[in-house]
């Protein structure tokens, strides 16, 4: 089914799996794409910064798009930006043809003005076609482009195909809220608004009016139970499962090569990928680190092993 403005839930940003040398791990791959399903995740985004597309040739791309969307029947997102429309709209037609139900795309960072990001979006929404869905993807921290909510209101008035904000703006509370109240007065139709940064302000972006997150977490099962308690009114105890995370979760979302290093070696560590390894360029991870990844994963066990006592 295309993606819509309805999605809601936890989309997990998917990292792709190497062996050591450097090579796709198709097998790693398959057993991600089942643990993402076992986990009662809503949908599932692929060959975006952390699945380190821009590493990843056309045929390479195409090719673990075909492999996750013959594995699953959840929805999927596929990034296609590239440097050129040319090679978007090839990427866009040709997953979309193999079952996707909808693409990402980010900015380049050589716009500047707000006029530049729209006409970049009006240009890009042109270029895949209008029955492609796609998500708009805001994340300054690492694009240095900015969005105002007016920008992102001119975006989605000026393009029906857009029905998904990747939110990552930090700070940015005050940016859902806007957009939220600009829809309550009747200046923008409904998007739906996933938010990014590795979950690290979910548990108060989703009050805020935000439908759930579209990030790469370790641990996405923590995700999925943080926006369900949330939707049931289970405020505090949304909150204190989020609390038990944030340790390990902050760890995780340190900035670049880093904190993809540190999710994959956490994904071997639960059995998901065979190797932690990244293509180049890249960053691994020191004895050091991997000592501080191990006590927070264990303080993490502690906690939930009271936890189900508890229960």
């Amino acid at each position: 089914m295309p993606l819509t403005s309805d999605i809601r839930g936890v989309v997990p940003i998917a990292p792709t799996p190497f062996h050591p040398d450097g090579r796709i791990d198709e097998v790693s791959l398959d057993r991600m794409t089942d643990f993402f399903g076992a986990a009662a995740v809503d949908g599932l985004t692929i060959l975006g910064q952390l699945g380190e597309a821009g590493k990843l040739d056309h045929a390479e791309g195409l090719a673990v798009a075909k492999r996750v969307l013959g594995r699953t029947r959840l929805p999927v997102i596929v990034g296609v930006t590239a440097p050129g429309f040319a090679a978007m709209r090839a990427l866009a037609r040709e997953v979309m043809e193999l079952g996707a139900a909808g693409v990402m795309i980010a900015p380049p960072n050589t716009l500047r003005t707000d006029d530049q990001v729209v006409g970049y979006y009006r240009t890009a929404a042109e270029a895949i076609g209008p029955d492609v869905p796609f998500v708009l993807q805001d994340y300054p921290l690492t694009f240095s482009v900015q969005m105002t909510p007016g920008v992102i209101r001119r975006i989605v008035s000026e393009n029906p195909s857009c029905v998904m904000l990747k939110h990552e703006d930090w700070p940015g509370l005050e940016k859902i809220s806007a957009l939220r109240g600009f829809e309550r007065d009747g200046s923008m139709r409904h998007i739906s608004i996933l938010v990014g940064n590795g979950g690290l302000f979910l548990d108060f972006e989703t009050e805020r009016g935000a439908d759930g997150a579209n990030t790469g977490y370790a641990f996405p099962e923590m995700l999925v139970d943080v926006v369900r308690l949330g939707r049931a009114g289970e405020r505090d105890a949304a909150h204190d499962l989020f609390d038990a995370h944030l340790p390990y979760l902050r760890y995780e979302q340190q900035q670049g090569p880093l904190g993809l290093a540190v999710r994959k070696y956490v994904f071997m560590r639960r059995g998901i990928f065979s190797s932690d390894a990244q293509r180049k360029p890249s960053q691994a991870l020191t004895a050091q680190a991997k000592a501080e990844v191990e006590y927070l994963l264990a303080r993490l066990a502690r906690i939930d092993a009271r936890a189900r006592l508890a229960g």
